[in-house]
């Protein structure tokens, strides 16, 4: 049986934050899916397609590291419907502090309600990346601050390139 886990998310941008749940899933499950959320009625800070590429070679040493089969997909509606569309048996959901607390229970149990058969899993961030968020990391970079050490290089160098444009 093949343990398949869905982890949604915007990546707009992807951190440290992000790599650390997604490696840490990754020991654990067979096949990881992580879903893009793309709503129509916001307008992200990356393209899709720049998030998507971006995720995409930042999971590759963990493919390598952990043997697990990730891939990405993109998303527009509830992401247990998602989740269930990907095979997936497990919704991964990242904790940084209480309110993530709070707010994702109540989240894993409204899915639950949908998807019985579903199971959310929470992980607490490790020590070293609690403290980043995507929103912050924008809101640092567009104020002129460095973001490096809260995304990988490419991700980096993505996000100056768009405060550029």
């Amino acid at each position: 049986m093949t343990r398949t886990g869905f982890y949604p998310g915007s990546f707009d941008p992807v951190t440290f934050g992000h790599m650390d749940i997604i490696a840490r899933s990754a020991r654990f499950l067979d096949a990881l899916v992580l879903g893009v959320g793309v709503h129509h009625g916001k307008t992200p800070f990356l393209p899709t397609d720049v998030r998507l590429r971006l995720l995409d070679d930042a999971c590759e040493p963990v493919r390598t590291a952990t043997g697990c089969r990730i891939s990405i997909v993109t998303f527009d509606g509830l992401a247990v419907n998602a989740a269930r569309d990907a095979g997936a048996g497990v919704i991964v959901r990242g904790l940084r502090d209480a309110s993530d607390f709070d707010y994702e229970v109540q989240m894993g149990q409204m899915n639950a309600g949908l998807a019985p058969d579903m199971e959310t899993v929470f992980l607490a961030a490790s020590p070293a990346t609690r403290m980043i968020a995507s929103s912050l990391v924008k809101q640092i970079a567009k104020m002129g601050g460095d973001i490096s050490p809260f995304v990988p290089e490419a991700v980096n160098a993505a996000v100056l390139k768009a405060l550029k444009s």
